[in-house]
């Protein structure tokens, strides 16, 4: 313990207690209970216990996996851990979030405007296809896109800080959904269209759905540098009115090609209300439907060389330009498909029919011989050229009743089928084309995920049906159920259920796992930053500069935070003014994050170290708004406050004052200052143990020591601003200025500690002081 051993147990107690530390000096007993005990009492299983074991994560351990959930109808993205299952986050896309500040900062709001539709400010997503951004085929964690399939939008999520940056709106699609998939080096993010409709915003009647409605598929520019995609160098190409579904991006040899399947190549337009079937009767009446393969490439070409049309101002390119061009043809596929999976080595290509019971393995080779040869087995009513079914096929295999979506093993060949009417995951060999197991969930299953199942080097171990229907599996929570992704352990020759995970927002729809050492996710910005634009926020303020500017009718604060407390702590307004609350954290701590809110007000924040995020309040009413620190940050969170004091038009002070609370005298400030003394000395103390180990080779210690020491400086200059009302015998304001000195002691001894004992347990060792001679 070093120095730490000189100073007295009474004043060490006093100070850790200070701290909110307490300090226990009873043994603790250890339970008797043995494992074989624990089974017995909870009804366990040899099977139960290992399936346990091969999920827990010991505390302060970390997952191998992390992984990016659709929320669904909550527009939202679920982060979370594999084995463990440990939510992680939500992560704020297309939806209002509190807790973030989501839609509640001006900044934020920015980014939600950029997602209106016709004019209309829209705050539901229904979210479906995360993607990770590639490198060669590989996830890099980078960078997460996700769709919004009832409004056709594309968000960026820039995984450096788990933030939406930016949404992009398709300006021809009515909606969509197979959208996100990325090329192998995120050259573009594709988004294919979901029902039919006109490109044109107008109206148009159904009479004319043959003629005047249309799909599409759109490669959205991504920009990887910028961070951003890029509208004016992004095209699409026009459909039949079939309904797109899901789309893959081809790799290896099939690099530059987009493959996205469809249903309702009837064309059917229902009308149950007028006694003709409903949708899903005319919808399904073919054998087949058509996967459409789209040379990217070429269309991109195209697009360069100007061969598009102007539509709301975006550029389609024409079935007729990309039929002429060789860049476009179909493939009939299994009715009804979920899912266009390209395989790892990008040979295959596996589609799925809903209402089928086969997966249907497509050979790209073969494929790219008879479109050289233009053996064509005939063209659909838009003239795109079909190929032969049988020729195009490598392997049809019999996976069990409503195959939806493939997952490829780290295994050569070996994939896994969701089968969504058995309530099963087959688990499949395409090159060889037969079933190697097949495992029972619990239920009906959509989508499946594999650890990086969708790159080029997929790293099995693990396998997560996502389930829509949980009904009995946990515990009842009134009509709307969770749902329930379960964990399925692919390691050995047998899969094995390990874990069943309610998930209690929205409806996930798709989940991408990538391996968790691939992110780098950063833990403070630099100090005045806009987290949203990613560049230095131009409301930005340092300690000791915040400042209140009126501008008109304008009131800009200013303001800071750091722990405990918000400057301005009082604010004076007029009655019809409108006040922006600037505020900018001060830590340089990992993990703490202020949040700011006013009372009667929409004014939420959630300001992370460094960030700078604004709040508007307008003053339409005369009153008192206190605001405070809504994120328990220290001991004196509570004391985290402020007032807005909204004065009546023409208010004029009648000169009246009250009391104000308690002074101070010269032994209240003795007293205080003792304490100081004494605190210090822990502080010396923490710090000699500290320097006298290898504390640089511990990133996470340099980083408390950088933030230990700010305190310090802001501790030294509230001592100095005490020690000059001494110097006038003020001892009100010297206990106060005391008291705020000790403040920052407390903050400083804090983070040393959690240092000092981060140290001990990561092995640190002692280091020999140099001395001078």
């Amino acid at each position: 313990m070093g120095r730490i051993m000189n100073i007295s147990w009474k004043k060490t107690a006093t100070a850790l207690v200070a701290l909110g530390i307490g300090v226990s000096l009873g043994a603790s007993s250890w339970a008797a209970d043995t494992l074989q005990d624990v089974m017995k009492k909870r009804g366990l299983t040899e099977k139960d216990v290992l399936a346990a074991a091969k999920t827990y994560t010991p505390t302060g351990g970390r997952d191998e996996f992390i992984v990016f959930s659709s929320g669904g109808q909550s527009g939202q993205v679920i982060v979370y851990g594999v084995p463990s299952m440990r939510i992680l986050k939500y992560i704020a896309v297309f939806t209002p979030e509190p807790w973030q500040g989501y839609g509640f900062d001006e900044e934020s709001k920015a980014v939600l405007a950029q997602g209106r539709i016709r004019g209309k400010d829209i705050n539901f997503g229904d979210t479906h296809h995360p993607a990770v951004s590639e490198t060669n085929g590989e996830y890099d964690g980078q960078f997460l896109f996700i769709n919004d399939k009832n409004n056709p939008r594309i968000a960026v999520i820039d995984l450096h800080d788990f933030e939406t940056k930016q949404i992009v709106v398709n300006p021809i699609m009515k909606s969509e959904h197979g959208g996100a998939f990325v090329t192998p080096n995120t050259d573009y993010v594709i988004e294919a269209t979901q029902y039919a409709g006109p490109f044109e915003m107008g109206y148009v009647p159904l009479s004319q759905f043959n003629d005047k409605y249309r799909g599409a598929v759109t490669y959205w520019k991504f920009n990887r540098e910028k961070g951003r995609i890029e509208p004016e160098n992004s095209f699409s190409v026009e459909l039949p009115p079939y309904s797109q579904d899901l789309s893959d991006f081809g790799k290896g040899p099939s690099d530059g090609w987009s493959f996205t399947n469809s249903f309702c190549s009837e064309r059917y337009i229902g009308g149950i209300e007028s006694g003709r079937p409903p949708f899903e009767a005319g919808c399904s009446q073919k054998d087949t439907d058509f996967l459409h393969v789209v040379n990217w490439k070429k269309a991109e070409e195209l697009f360069k060389a100007g061969k598009a049309q102007m539509i709301n101002d975006h550029p389609v390119l024409s079935m007729k330009t990309m039929v002429d061009a060789g860049a476009l043809f179909l493939v009939p596929e299994p009715k009804s498909p979920h899912g266009s999976d390209v395989s790892p080595d990008g040979k295959y290509v596996i589609v799925s029919g809903k209402l089928d019971s086969h997966t249907y393995v497509y050979s790209f080779e073969k494929m790219m011989a008879l479109l050289k040869a233009k053996d064509f087995a005939g063209t659909d009513p838009y003239g795109i050229p079909i190929l032969d079914l049988k020729k195009t096929l490598h392997k049809q295999v019999q996976v069990g009743l409503g195959p939806l979506h493939t997952q490829y093993d780290s295994k050569p060949c070996v994939a896994y089928t969701s089968i969504y009417v058995d309530s099963q995951v087959t688990k499949w060999d395409y090159c060889e084309g037969k079933v190697l197991d097949k495992l029972s969930i619990h239920y009906n299953i959509g989508h499946l995920m594999a650890m990086e199942g969708d790159s080029a080097s997929p790293k099995g171990k693990y396998l997560v049906a996502l389930n829509k229907l949980a009904i009995d599996r946990f515990n009842p929570v009134g009509p709307l159920h969770p749902q329930n992704h379960q964990l399925i352990d692919i390691s050995g020759d047998k899969m094995q259920l390990l874990y069943d995970m309610p998930l209690p927002l929205g409806e996930p729809h798709y989940a991408v796992a990538i391996s968790a050492d691939k992110l780098k996710p950063g833990v403070r910005y630099k100090v005045g930053w806009n987290s949203r634009t990613d560049q230095k926020h131009e409301f930005r303020t340092r300690p000791g500069r915040e400042k209140i500017e009126v501008k008109g009718n304008d009131v800009h604060v200013y303001g800071s935070l750091i722990r405990s407390h918000i400057t301005p702590e009082i604010i004076e307004v007029e009655e019809g003014q409108n006040v922006y609350f600037h505020m900018t954290n001060l830590e340089r701590a990992e993990d703490e994050t202020h949040g700011f809110a006013v009372y009667g007000s929409n004014v939420n924040l959630s300001v992370e170290p460094g960030k700078t995020a604004t709040g508007k309040f307008v003053a339409d009413q005369p009153g008192v708004f206190p605001y405070y620190c809504t994120e328990f940050c220290s001991a004196l969170h509570l004391e985290m406050q402020g007032y807005l004091l909204v004065k009546p038009k023409g208010y004029k002070e009648t000169g009246a004052k009250g009391a104000e609370g308690t002074t101070y005298a010269k032994a209240d400030y003795e007293k205080q200052h003792k304490t100081n003394v004494d605190t210090q000395a822990v502080i010396d103390s923490v710090v000699g143990y500290i320097t006298s180990r290898n504390f640089k080779d511990f990133p996470p210690v340099v980083a408390l020591v950088e933030d230990a020491t700010d305190q310090l400086n802001f501790a030294a200059d509230a001592k100095k601003r005490m020690e000059g009302f001494v110097a006038k015998e003020d001892w009100h304001n010297a206990t106060l200025w005391a008291g705020q000195w000790w403040q920052y002691q407390v903050k400083a001894a804090d983070i040393g500690l959690r240092a000092k004992t981060y140290l001990d347990q990561n092995g640190a060792v002692e280091v020999k002081q140099e001395t001078k001679k």
